[in-house]
């Protein structure tokens, strides 16, 4: 891997959390990703499955995590199951973790081969009252596409079919969300790579540079610091392609007098950070740019300053919603009158200001968390408010990444430059 070895301390203090929260005499099973094919023989890069890394930090295709806390061998309390290497996969493949490795890696000291996994399960299966198998019930997921989760269940319940069954998932919402000191410093670094990344740009972009260009400076960047690259498909949209939420296609020249939205940041050790940032392409943005984007700048302030434990996204979002009603009719693009005539459930603001304002970060960019939970202390969120104008070809979204505490909030972003005056003066420093 590219980053620096993570401690496996880490990876204990999950399992032992996790294990809390299991049933009696529970076994848990955790696979890793597939390597997705392509076409004909090609493949894309390996991503893991962020709840078996979050409990091991493995970080290779093909393994397996056990986690049997009542078994009654102190061997059996936490298995790992590794793809065994040989010389041919070496030699095409290059190293794969050996046993010690993993140890190291995860704290885990009982590493099998995976051939050995059928044999070694039975046992264990037949000794347990409880089965938690693992599967994606993330809210936006749409899958379409069997993971190697998603068999070992139709497997395990084919073979086994009297176990008791439980579900992972609501656990992990509950404790991935709750960020460890280590987690936050790991997307500490995610951000002060995307930092890096965001600065190279301010002295870049220009009118005739291609967003596909930014793109390509931005990816030098974050490898260059142990990224392996984009936590998310980048947006780098300019004119009217910032008033597409998701576009990313980033194939069109930058021409003066635009504004260039970037919804763009770096991974590091699978963590993610998540920032938007909006650009001037002359250097210098006209005096309506300027209005909107310090509107958008207020939300943003306003909206961080109701990240805080206690505080619950439906009343946060509201809440955002009356800055934005506020902040749009100063623009003049909603009228005082039709404002207080509106359906509540359709807010007018909702033409300009079409996404929720925050959404849960970690080792997903759209990371795990009950979304009718009260915020508490170790939570991060992103903080994104926007307004897109399709009829002046604007779009205007600010974005940095909060961590909630009991002492008040921290933006892991907070060295990135925000202010308009700032972002000019920087693309214009000779």
């Amino acid at each position: 891997m590219r980053y620096h070895t993570l401690p496996s301390k880490l990876f204990t203090d999950n399992r032992n959390r996790f294990s809390k929260e299991i049933k009696f005499g529970s076994l848990a099973v955790f696979n890793s990703n597939d390597i997705m094919p392509t076409s004909a023989d090609g493949s894309m890069a390996f991503i893991q499955q962020t709840d078996i890394f979050w409990l091991s930090g493995i970080d290779q295709e093909e393994s397996i995590l056990l986690i049997f806390s009542d078994s009654k061998l102190a061997e059996h309390k936490e298995i790992l199951f590794l793809k065994e290497t040989n010389e041919n996969i070496a030699i095409w493949e290059g190293e794969k973790l050996t046993k010690q490795k993993a140890t190291e890696i995860s704290g885990i000291k009982t590493v099998y081969w995976l051939s050995q996994f059928k044999t070694i399960f039975r046992s264990l299966i037949c000794e347990c009252q409880h089965v938690y198998l693992n599967t994606n019930e993330h809210l936006r997921a749409v899958p379409e596409v069997e993971t190697r989760d998603s068999r070992f269940i139709k497997w395990c319940k084919e073979q086994y079919p009297l176990h008791d069954y439980m579900r992972v998932q609501p656990l992990m919402y509950k404790l991935r969300a709750i960020k460890s000191k280590e987690e936050v410093e790991l997307m500490q670094t995610a951000c002060d790579i995307t930092e890096k990344g965001f600065r190279r740009l301010l002295g870049f972009v220009k009118p005739g540079v291609w967003e596909y260009e930014i793109e390509a400076e931005l990816i030098h960047e974050f490898i260059c610091n142990r990224s392996r690259g984009f936590a998310y498909s980048p947006i780098i949209a300019s004119g009217f392609n910032a008033c597409v939420l998701h576009y990313v296609d980033n194939n069109k020249q930058c021409k003066a007098g635009d504004v260039i939205l970037l919804d763009v940041a770096a991974e590091y050790a699978n963590y993610a950070s998540d920032l938007s940032r909006s650009l001037p392409v002359s250097g210098k943005f006209t005096k309506r740019q300027k209005n909107v984007y310090n509107a958008v700048l207020r939300v943003m302030k306003g909206a961080t300053a109701l990240l805080k434990p206690g505080n619950n996204i439906t009343d946060y979002h509201e809440a955002v919603g009356k800055m934005m009603e506020e902040e749009m009719i100063k623009l003049r693009l909603l009228r005082l009158s039709s404002v207080k005539k509106q359906d509540p459930k359709n807010p007018l603001y909702k033409k300009y200001f079409m996404h929720g304002t925050s959404h849960f970060l970690g080792l997903d960019v759209h990371d795990y968390g009950d979304r009718y939970r009260k915020f508490e202390a170790g939570m991060v969120f992103t903080c994104e408010p926007g307004i897109y104008i399709r009829e002046e070809n604007l779009g205007i979204r600010l974005e940095n990444d909060i961590l909630l505490t009991k002492n008040g909030n921290i933006d892991l972003m907070k060295n990135i430059p925000i202010e308009a005056d700032e972002i000019e003066e920087l693309m214009n420093k000779k």
